[in-house]
């Protein structure tokens, strides 16, 4: 049986509801039996393959589009509309994701030998390619762990190395480079989103992020934008209004009081650029959603 056709019936098999956690930190599976409006999500530095269906991902003003054949990488945090485009009760979505943990890429890379030349230039923080059956028999043998739970521990960690391993041989490798690599302009950014994910309600100033890049303001804006597609203070808004969102769905608060707690001084501006990012005001929107 093929590698790819194991991953998929491993991946179904382990997978009692939609998006499902494991025992293997860090390591979640998916299965949809149905297209999906889009879903806000901040993205946290990880590897996701697709082993049926199909999705996109917005970003910015961007759209990547995932198959089966392939998986894609974020190297940052990134706020991103998500929606699963393919998926039936017959033949049902099904991928996953692993969180990846720069300490341990850093580790790998002191002893792995270097498959590409240094590479100096500014990578999206997000970035699609073609699976190989390097990369899915790793992958393979990290969802395997889940067959022999006493094992997981130990296995786990010798499956996550290889899949490290293969994906900085790949093809996407120089990013993951990047990512581990202290200096480089993809972890000096991925320092900024870190922080304005973690501070998103509170004031901003371009010059401390600057400095914590290390960077001039000028440069700060220039990489920034090369890695998220958007600028700071459009990256902070759509961290707010996502997390608005969140809120409202949960009945947290009224609109008013969520959109203080999320770091707007204006209610007006906060309606406006929920109405402009949704297309309904806060309050008709979360009715909308939840279907009240």
């Amino acid at each position: 049986m093929e590698p790819s056709t194991q991953l998929r019936e491993l991946i179904s098999r382990h997978s009692a509801v939609q998006k499902q956690m494991t025992e293997v930190q860090g390591l979640m599976l998916y299965k949809v039996d149905q297209p999906t409006l889009p879903t806000d999500a901040v993205y946290s530095p990880r590897i996701c393959m697709v082993s049926q269906g199909r999705k996109t991902i917005r970003l910015g003003e961007r759209v990547f589009s995932v198959d089966s054949s392939q998986y894609f990488i974020a190297t940052v945090n990134l706020p991103v509309s998500a929606r699963i485009e393919q998926a039936d009760p017959a033949s049902p979505h099904l991928a996953l994701s692993f969180e990846l943990e720069r300490e341990e890429i850093a580790k790998l890379l002191a002893e792995a030998p270097v498959a590409h030349a240094a590479d100096p230039r500014d990578h999206t923080g997000i970035a699609v390619w073609q699976q190989t059956p390097e990369i899915v028999s790793a992958a393979l043998r990290l969802v395997s762990c889940l067959d022999a739970p006493d094992d997981i521990e130990m296995m786990a960690k010798l499956a996550k190395l290889e899949l490290y391993y293969r994906l900085l041989r790949g093809e996407l490798g120089p990013m993951l480079r990047q990512l581990a690599t202290h200096g480089t302009n993809l972890a000096q950014i991925g320092r900024v989103t870190d922080w304005i994910k973690g501070h998103f309600a509170e004031a901003m100033s371009i010059d401390k992020l600057a400095d914590m890049a290390g960077m001039s303001p000028t440069s700060l804006h220039r990489h920034f934008k090369a890695v998220t597609l958007m600028t700071p203070l459009q990256y902070r808004a759509l961290i707010r209004l996502q997390e608005a969102r969140r809120r409202l769905l949960l009945r947290e608060g009224s609109a008013r009081e969520i959109g203080f707690e999320v770091g707007y001084d204006s209610q007006t501006q906060f309606t406006r650029e929920y109405r402009k990012l949704f297309g309904r005001p806060p309050a008709m929107d979360a009715a909308f959603l939840s279907g009240r």
